[in-house]
Parts: C-alpha cells; structure tokens; sequence
C-alpha cells in the first residue's frame, strides 16, 4: 500500500507463527506468510486474488504492475501461483521498500521494486503492457484524488493489453459515496465493471475494504465464478454486477483530476 511515512514494523502473528503483519502507527497494513507466499491472510486481497486467479488459465504467467507495494504480499502470491510472471511494483516511500527488504524474505528476479509515483508508473508505461494492474494507493488514510480520477483511469486502461484487468482496493465507510464515485468512474472508462465486498458493507453496517474490477473487453470479468468463490470466502463476500451494481451506484458522478495535465 502506497503511503506517506509513518511509523512502521513488521510483527509476528502470535496465531501464525511464520505469519508477519507490516504495521502503520500500528495498524495492519500487509501479511505475509514467510513459508507460504500462497497464503492470504486479509479477505480483500483474497478478493483481488480471486478476480486474477479466474482471469486467466491456471500457472498461465502474467505481466503485472502493482501500484503501492507494502510487504509485497499479492506479487509474492502471483510468483508461487503463476511462476515467470514479470511484476513491477511501485512503492512511494522508502521506510516501506527499506524494512520489508530487510525483515521479509526476498521476492524472485522477475519481481521489480521502484519508488515512484503512481501517476508517473502508469503514464510512462507504454500502451498495451500489462494483463494486470493493482492499485492500493492511499496517502494518511485517503485515496489521492489524482488516482481516484477518470484521468488515472484513462491513463490505466491505455497501459492495459486488451483482455488485460484493473483493480482497485478501496477502503469506505457508509454509506459508500467514495465507492458510489469510484463505480461511476471505472465506469466512464472500462466495458466491464464489478465489485467485491462483505455483504455488511453493501448494507451499510460497517467500516472496510470494496475490491472494485475493470476490464476493457465487454463480459470479460468471470462474474459468476467470481461470485461463487467470493460467497464461499471464511469471510463470505458478495459480487455486484450490470443492474445490481448500476442500483448501488445510484446517480453518482464519475470523478474529474481538476489539476489534471
């Protein structure tokens, strides 16, 4: 996750012994299995995981870019799943890149580590580069309105291959306006939209993460898998797509970078 520096650590989860949580002024930011890469301990990574899972053949190698790095959990999970997959990741701050290389267990060659801005990574990429694209991209807690924004979605989807997939990791609290926005605003810009979540949060009755998904080719999201894996979650979750995800996004607008180049 790319963010501002704060005070961080890496801990040992006391339930899993080879399990270590990346915190932030002591909140958990990252996990990562030191054993096993495939073990993912939050549900909304495993929802991101999912929607890459089915969005390809098994151990078919992907080319990914991840925008905000924390503990490198999702690209250590995409080499032990699809092995020789090349993965950028882009991480704003240095405190981050420093202590996960130094307590976490190295990533494999194909894995590149850059600090940079998030902006930056996907406006230099060239056209057509890559099948996946994950942005967790949050300054003190907040969603930079640049990344938040059709420009960034627009600049997304020019990087993307054409089956390639975005997805963003949002965090909202009710009743959803920011997810309401960010549906409307991958809307402007991909044929194919759907989000992931605990069924609480559609409901309004808590705090937490949405998993929002684009795809550039109309019906090339797994939908019906994907909302068979995501119910069958520890943590169930829930799938909106087509009329169900237009009724939850209601009259939301899709949201402009006023400053944008």
């Amino acid at each position: 996750m790319e963010r501002d520096a704060e005070t961080l650590e890496i801990v040992v989860d006391p339930a899993r012994p080879t399990g270590r949580t990346l915190l932030a002024e002591g909140v958990e930011q990252s996990y990562v299995d030191v054993v096993d890469p495939r073990h993912l301990h939050f549900e909304y990574v495993r929802r991101i995981a999912a929607v890459i899972d089915l969005a390809a053949p098994p151990g078919q190698p992907l080319r990914a870019l991840h925008l905000g790095g924390g503990a490198l959990t999702l690209p250590r999970w995409l080499a032990a799943t699809r092995p020789g997959s090349p993965q950028r990741v882009v991480e704003r701050d240095p405190g981050v890149v420093e202590l996960v290389r130094r307590e976490l267990p190295p990533v494999p060659p194909e894995v590149v580590v850059a600090l940079g801005d998030a902006r930056d990574a996907v406006t230099d990429a060239p056209a057509g580069t890559y099948d996946v694209v994950v942005a967790d991209v949050y300054r003190a807690a907040v969603m930079p309105a640049h990344v938040a924004a059709v420009e960034f979605a627009t600049e997304i989807a020019r990087a993307l291959r054409p089956d390639g997939v975005y997805l963003v990791n949002l965090t909202d609290l009710p009743p959803l306006a920011h997810t309401r926005a960010q549906v409307a605003t991958l809307r402007a810009v991909f044929a194919d939209v759907c989000l992931l979540t605990d069924r609480r949060m559609v409901r309004g009755r808590r705090y937490g993460n949405v998993v929002l998904a684009g795809a550039l080719r109309p019906d090339r999201l797994p939908v019906r898998r994907l909302a068979a894996r995501v119910a069958a979650d520890p943590v169930p979750g829930t799938t909106l797509h087509a009329a169900a995800l237009d009724a939850f996004a209601g009259g939301a607008l899709p949201v402009r970078d006023i400053h944008s180049r």
